[in-house]
């Protein structure tokens, strides 16, 4: 009877002990799940490296932003691209421009997304996060409607409700081209999701209106995990700031419009932490690319200093932009480091973060740098970058050492970006380390570096590109010849 008994009792107890297994298990997803933290991505357009008070500015006042950096980490090696569609591009996908599939197999100055490409707000919402882009968008080309320039049609397969995002307002393209608005030559167009609400909008309430909506995004999403992609039109021109703040730097308008993006981002900050998932909440703020400098622009340009060069050239100038990570008791506070980041590391990181898996079927060229940022290692997952300007490869960095490839001036291979690039007659290698201005050339002290660095060109031009060269990793979605825009430069190196 004693066994019969302990027979009947043995299956009940291994059902226990399943049934407490499944529930830890349970417990441990919910743990994981809730430990994974809201995402805001915060860019800025054509702010300059010495443009915010923590990288310098001796006129520019930016204490929401300063704050941020003392409370997380002050990157100042961080990259973006050139340009503001390639950067863009590069942020949204991970990838160098150069990589992405464009439609028709092309390749825009303003990199235009495929609709095959994949988004990191895709990657996040397949993860379960709301997602929301508040700002300019500029990836779905700059239009050319009966409205004038800057508006649509766009492709709607190519705007932001069809690369991952739940909401969007914004703009779809840029707010023009001239120092202040001029209707008569670009009209900047606001969307909310699909509905076209404004052709002609008002440039001195855009980043007021932006802050508004992203503030109103977190609040509606604060009980689950979200991505709010802000990313505020200004500076880039025709500039404007509202009423509250214009006239009250000593910078100018410009420095006018930088001081009330600070409020904004201050805005973010207080509305995380009033709701009380400012410890759950990553924030990371950059440019877009360095600043337009340029007689036309004058001082409603911004500033890259000690870096030589500016937007459109490949000089530190034109990539090397202000960059803060900010998370409360994860990422360490006050901490600068100079180790290379770059907008092509969000993608994987964000997605790491969120437990979102990678697509499979293409090459990332961003890292994933979660653990980096906490503190988890001392040791940067990323130690090289590839400047491009358009499709050319005009120079790497690799730890302290950048090697600048020989060019002439204005390439005609560099879209519009050429009347911004200068001569350089031979390779010129500079420690950025020792040098962070580009004004000594050492090529002639260190051939074995530059023989080094030549061989990580080498194998970039393989893979992804260079104007005359189709890389072997380069992503092409539809029928038809590979770059065709670009065929007399390729069948000029191939004669």
């Amino acid at each position: 009877m004693h066994m019969t008994i302990e027979g009947k009792r043995w299956p009940v107890l291994r059902a226990l002990i399943w049934l407490i297994v499944l529930l830890l298990a349970a417990a441990w997803v919910r743990a994981a799940e809730d430990a994974r933290p809201n995402l805001v991505m915060i860019l800025v357009d054509d702010l300059g490296y010495n443009d915010v008070g923590c990288f310098g500015s001796p006129l520019i006042k930016t204490p929401n932003i300063d704050r941020m950096a003392a409370e997380g980490i002050r990157f100042t090696s961080f990259y973006a691209q050139n340009v503001c569609g390639p950067s863009r591009a590069a942020l949204m996908t991970g990838c160098y421009p150069i990589r992405i599939a464009e439609p028709h197999n092309t390749k825009s100055g303003h990199t235009v997304v495929h609709a095959d490409e994949i988004t990191v707000a895709e990657l996040l919402k397949q993860a379960g996060y709301a997602t929301g882009l508040i700002g300019k968008w500029h990836l779905a080309g700059e239009g050319a409607g009966k409205q004038g320039r800057g508006t649509g049609p766009f492709d709607a397969s190519r705007m932001p409700n069809a690369q991952g995002f739940d909401y969007f307002f914004g703009t779809p393209a840029h707010n023009g081209h001239t120092r202040e608005h001029e209707p008569a030559t670009w009209k900047t167009e606001v969307y909310r999701n699909s509905e076209r609400l404004e052709t002609d909008a008002d440039v001195n309430t855009l980043t007021k209106r932006e802050t508004d909506e992203a503030v109103k995004f977190i609040r509606d999403h604060k009980s689950e995990r979200f991505f709010v992609y802000l990313a505020y039109n200004m500076v880039h021109v025709a500039l404007g700031a509202s009423e509250d703040f214009r006239g009250k730097s000593p910078r100018g308008l410009y420095g006018d419009a930088t001081q009330e993006i600070d409020f904004g981002v201050g805005q973010v900050l207080a509305t995380l932490k009033e709701l009380g998932i400012d410890d759950n909440t990553l924030v990371v703020f950059t440019s877009d690319n360095g600043p337009w400098v340029e007689a036309s622009i004058g001082d409603y340009g911004g500033s890259a200093y000690p870096l030589r060069g500016f937007k459109m050239n490949t000089w530190e100038g034109g990539l090397r932009v202000p960059g803060v990570v900010r998370w409360p008791g994860h990422v360490p506070a006050g901490k600068v480091s100079d180790a290379i980041v770059t907008t092509l590391d969000v993608l994987p990181t964000f997605a790491s973060l969120a437990g979102a898996k990678l697509p499979t079927d293409r090459k990332i060229d961003g890292v994933d740098m979660s653990d980096f940022w906490r503190g988890n290692t001392q040791e940067c997952p990323r130690d090289e970058f590839f400047y491009y300007a358009y499709t050319h490869l005009e120079a790497v960095r690799d730890g302290a050492w950048k090697l600048v490839l020989p060019r002439p001036k204005s390439p005609p291979w560099t879209s519009w970006y050429g009347r911004m690039i200068d001569a350089v007659p031979a390779p010129e290698l500079y420690n950025l380390d020792d040098d962070i201005s580009e004004k000594h050339d050492v090529a002639a002290e260190h051939p074995d570096i530059v023989a080094r660095l030549m061989k990580r060109i080498d194998a970039a031009r393989e893979d992804l590109g260079d104007y005359n060269v189709i890389g072997t990793g380069a992503r092409f979605f539809d029928p038809g010849p590979h770059r065709p825009d670009a065929a007399k430069w390729i069948n000029l190196r191939n004669k």
